[in-house]
């Protein structure tokens, strides 16, 4: 009986094409054009430029891997079709522990930004911050078709302000503002890319959902192309604005400086819209998070890699209220030790920051050996490993959590301790 229960197939391009951007074009956009200016000045752009450049090989070897193995298991499925169960239930329960730490630093990061351009105090930023997560938990219990709607309306909304700013910002833009062009040298071109790397993270979570498209290998691929393509010029255009009205470089200027070039062109009042902005780019990570945690949660349930109670559907909807029954409890403990000053922001910040990078080295590494028939394929995987491997070193004592992570789950037993269990 338990078997019979299947995640429903509703996921259309648009849909895809949304929840791919949502949960790429994140809270990132908000911070790091000014931030990475602020490091290394106008050549900030060549990070941007590189960057830009280089998430196709990254989204399209996580997209191909969706279309061929489509399941809510994602990365965690790929890797074990690779390597094996015992690999892909440790890379699951890294993704799986990242988000619920990762999702209320969204949150908090989008409400943030509005409570700053409203005048609000830090009460306030909790309560929206609780009301995101909540928006984010009762889309996805009313299912895909539902969540995947409204993605694809804040996505527009989101891209139409951004393009509202960035068009806004051209009759601002002075030459002087890019010389001296590599100010920093080119060590902090470096630095700059590192930092911007956080930008284009979240390919791998709309995988989770892949077993939710009506059309695998239209969906996962045409959608990751489009989706890459859309974000990639979205961010270098916000970073050319920043760089080219110099909102940058002042105490409280970088953190803020898409709503500053937001300001410029609307008056006071844009300072109320980059608000919202900040909300509706934040949501709409959390709703394509929020997606792919539950069902990776039900997939590694469904396994018995993890508690059956993260496997329970809702019968009214056939959406994995136990993946949402557990991503809930998790924020609340997260907002409290916020709230209650036990631990900071910065701090919170750094701790899914392991476990994404290792989640994404095995999502490659599983590319490398599946997608052999595929010479793009391999070719594009082996290039997102390296890179992202390059990355790994700067996670510095975040290192920590992985290694938590992996004794809790040797402890509680939920890998499977088969010896025939080898890579296939």
């Amino acid at each position: 009986m338990e078997k019979t229960k299947t995640l429903q197939a509703t996921i259309g391009l648009p849909q895809a094409v949304a929840l791919y951007i949502g949960a790429v074009l994140g809270s990132g956009v908000l911070l790091v054009p000014g931030l990475a200016a602020e490091i290394a000045g106008p050549a900030s752009l060549l990070a941007w430029g590189l960057m830009t450049l280089l998430i196709l090989p990254m989204a399209l070897s996580m997209g191909l891997l969706a279309a061929k193995f489509p399941s809510a298991g994602g990365v965690s499925h790929f890797v074990s079709r690779a390597f094996g169960d015992r690999a892909g239930t440790v890379v699951g329960w890294f993704f799986l522990m990242a988000v619920p730490v990762g999702t209320p630093i969204t949150a908090l990061i989008g409400a943030g930004y509005l409570s700053v351009a409203m005048g609000w105090g830090e009460s306030a930023r909790l309560t929206v911050a609780v009301i995101m997560l909540l928006v984010g938990l009762l889309t996805n219990l009313l299912g895909m078709k539902v969540a995947g709607s409204i993605q694809v309306t804040v996505v527009a909304a989101i891209v139409a302000v951004l393009l509202l700013a960035i068009a806004g910002a051209a009759p601002n833009i002075e030459a002087r503002h890019f010389t001296p062009f590599l100010s920093n040298g080119w060590y902090s071109v470096g630095q700059a890319t590192a930092i911007i790397f956080w930008c284009f993270i979240g390919w791998e979570a709309v995988s989770h959902l892949s077993e939710e498209f009506v059309d695998p290998e239209r969906e996962a691929v045409k959608g990751v192309t489009i989706a890459a393509i859309v974000v990639g010029l979205l961010y270098f255009l916000t970073a050319l604005a920043t760089v080219g009205t110099h909102t940058y470089g002042q105490a409280g200027l970088s953190e803020t400086s898409l709503a500053l070039v937001i300001e410029g062109l609307l008056g006071k009042s844009g300072i109320y819209i980059a608000g919202f902005t900040g909300v509706f780019i934040c949501m709409a990570t959390i709703i394509a998070y929020v997606g792919a945690t539950s069902r990776l949660a039900y997939a590694l349930a469904q396994k018995g890699d993890a508690p059956k109670l993260l496997g329970a559907l809702s019968k009214k909807h056939g959406t994995p209220v136990g993946g949402l029954a557990f991503l809930a409890v998790c924020f609340v403990i997260v907002l409290a030790l916020y709230a209650t000053d036990s631990i900071s922001l910065s701090t919170l910040i750094q701790f899914p920051n392991a476990t994404i990078i290792l989640t994404y080295l095995g999502g490659c590494a599983a590319g490398i050996r599946l997608l052999k028939g595929n010479k793009w394929g391999v070719r594009l995987s082996w290039l997102s490993f390296v890179l992202t491997a390059l990355i790994f070193p700067f996670v510095g004592w975040a290192m920590l959590y992985p290694l938590l992570i992996l004794a809790i789950v040797w402890l509680s037993g939920l890998r499977k301790g088969d010896p025939h269990d080898l890579p296939r």
